[in-house]
């Protein structure tokens, strides 16, 4: 298996300098779009809600994730509480909007990636953690000095910026990205940022340049790469057409895409008529039709309920440093 981005990057002596741009970034958070500009270091919270040290749901092994980041031994996944957005049917709203979960510092969050490790898990999966972008690369490094050496998965909303994925490059192993509105109106509607498309779609393409098509060692887990995940909304909220063709025309159809139908009506979805009822098979099948028009082929789709299954024809390309199954 290739060596995780983090390590290399530490090997070289390139981790303590990230971590010291990324405080810096606190001084005047900028870290995702918003850019609030706020002083974290000194206290002060952004419009997330969140100061620097990081507030942790929960840290555990999970098997729901798609195939390559589950595997067997399952996903190292950290929830963190707080958002950069608003989605009014979040299903995780408990943490990432509603305040559960528990401050730590970045020595605990340390300890937490060890403990992950220790369990056989294939990965760390960072879920949401945009926010908490200075006190993560502290953590990895203090993990990094104790033998840490997973791969970093980086679980987003895509609502990222160019300050906070640079100072992301070269840690992250696989983006396991978020891809959820095509049209302005909607992002605003559902989740509140009017921004979201535009800055999403630059965010996508930054993560493509920094870590490529996604690759796998000889067991088939994911070692680097971008993943795009659709959830498809009633009424095409999500703009699912339009979102297949930017994949495709902008990413490559070599991307992989996961499409996702486990879209139900949780939080606040009452306040937007669109949402209030979970997607019909017409819309799911559309939206199958929508991916396969605009060739894509690499991947997986939800069944009705949900269960991922593996695209027809899907090829997963191999990390060249490793030898094929």
């Amino acid at each position: 298996m290739g060596t995780p981005s983090h390590v290399a990057l530490a090997a070289a002596g390139a981790l303590d300098e990230r971590c010291r741009a990324a405080a810096a970034a606190a001084r005047r958070c900028s870290l995702c779009p918003r850019a609030c500009g706020v002083n974290r270091l000194a206290g002060e919270r952004g419009w997330c809600g969140q100061g620097h040290d990081p507030v942790v749901y929960r840290h555990m092994a999970h098997h729901g994730e798609e195939p390559p980041i589950s595997g067997d031994g399952g996903s190292g996944v950290v929830f963190f509480g707080g958002c950069t957005m608003a989605c009014r049917y979040c299903q995780n709203h408990r943490w990432s909007q509603d305040g559960e979960g528990r401050e730590r510092t970045a020595p605990e969050l340390a300890s937490m990636l060890l403990s992950l490790e220790r369990g056989g898990c294939h990965n760390v999966n960072l879920v949401t953690g945009t926010q908490f972008i200075p006190a993560t690369l502290e953590a990895l490094r203090l993990a990094g000095a104790s033998g840490f050496g997973l791969p970093v998965v980086w679980n987003t909303s895509s609502y990222e910026s160019a300050e906070g994925l640079s100072l992301l490059d070269g840690v992250v192993d696989v983006y396991l990205a978020d891809l959820r509105y095509a049209d302005p109106e909607a992002a605003l509607r559902g989740s509140g940022v009017a921004d979201y498309v535009e800055a999403s779609r630059a965010a996508l393409r930054v993560m493509k340049d920094q870590v490529g098509d996604l690759t796998t060692d000889e067991r088939g887990i994911a070692v680097r790469g971008l993943i795009v995940r659709h959830l498809v909304l009633p009424n095409d909220m999500a703009g699912t057409r339009e979102a297949m063709r930017f994949v495709a025309s902008e990413l490559g159809r070599g991307t992989f895409v996961s499409l996702m139908s486990q879209y139900y009506p949780a939080h606040r979805a009452a306040e937007v008529p669109e949402l209030e009822r979970p997607i019909t098979a017409g819309e799911w099948e559309d939206a199958q039709e929508a991916m396969a028009d605009a060739g894509l082929t690499n991947g997986w789709v939800q069944e009705l309920p949900a269960g991922l299954s593996p695209i027809a024809g899907t090829q997963i390309v191999r990390d060249p440093e490793d030898p094929a199954p």
